[in-house]
């Protein structure tokens, strides 16, 4: 019998801001999680950005903004590895290693509407529950995806009812959250010499920033 039920949200975390923050004490609550996880990634293979910011750095942030969350932790399962690691292999990875947990794993709308370009994105959708979080601009539509993953969609919005059946697997889709923060923003702003980043990251990421001079 599954007793624990944790999130993993990966992602770059490029920087870490307050909608990060929002997203897992959002879905804490609504999903009546026992823990959620940040995974910050080596480099997503996905993405087009020639190189994110140092792994260690990133790290480093995340483990400020959590370390007095009692909940909300961080995994190194992707920037140890040795070569850019895939979604669908970091699942069967957590699967292999955490049998008896019931595992979620959270992306962003933005994601969604690209799954497509994802390795083996049909496996990344069906080895796990999946909570899929609104954001503005990216509409959460299906008709991207096959038949077989629509059925597995349930549209959670306007509802703060979390998982429906605790025996099968299901894409959730949830409006917990649905900030406009955005991290490539963040970037923007520091290397434009705008303030108004300061306020949209947690003050500990925003020393860290100043501190040694990341983005500038």
């Amino acid at each position: 019998m599954t007793d624990l039920k944790i999130a993993f949200y990966g992602g770059s975390f490029d920087p870490p801001h307050l909608g990060h923050m929002a997203i897992a004490s959002a879905l804490l609550r609504q999903f009546e999680l026992d823990e959620f996880v940040f995974v910050p990634a080596f480099h997503a293979p996905h993405k087009k950005r020639a190189a994110p910011t140092s792994a260690f750095d990133r790290y480093a942030m995340l483990s400020l903004v959590t370390a007095n969350e009692p909940s909300i932790s961080l995994s190194k399962i992707e920037i140890e590895q040795p070569s850019p690691s895939y979604t669908v292999e970091t699942l069967l990875k957590l699967k292999s290693m955490l049998r008896d947990v019931r595992i979620f794993f959270v992306m962003g709308a933005d994601s969604w509407s690209q799954i497509r370009t994802w390795r083996e994105w049909e496996s990344v959708l069906t080895l796990t529950d999946v909570i899929v979080v609104t954001r503005p601009g990216f509409p959460l539509g299906v008709e991207h995806v096959t038949s077989e993953i629509r059925e597995r969609v349930i549209d959670k919005r306007g509802s703060w009812q979390g998982i429906i059946d605790e025996g099968q697997q299901h894409i959730y889709f949830s409006d917990a959250v649905n900030t406009e923060i955005s991290a490539t923003d963040i970037r923007r702003m520091i290397r434009e010499g705008d303030e108004a980043w300061l306020s949209q990251v947690p003050k500990e990421v925003a020393n860290y920033i100043e501190k040694y001079q990341i983005y500038t």
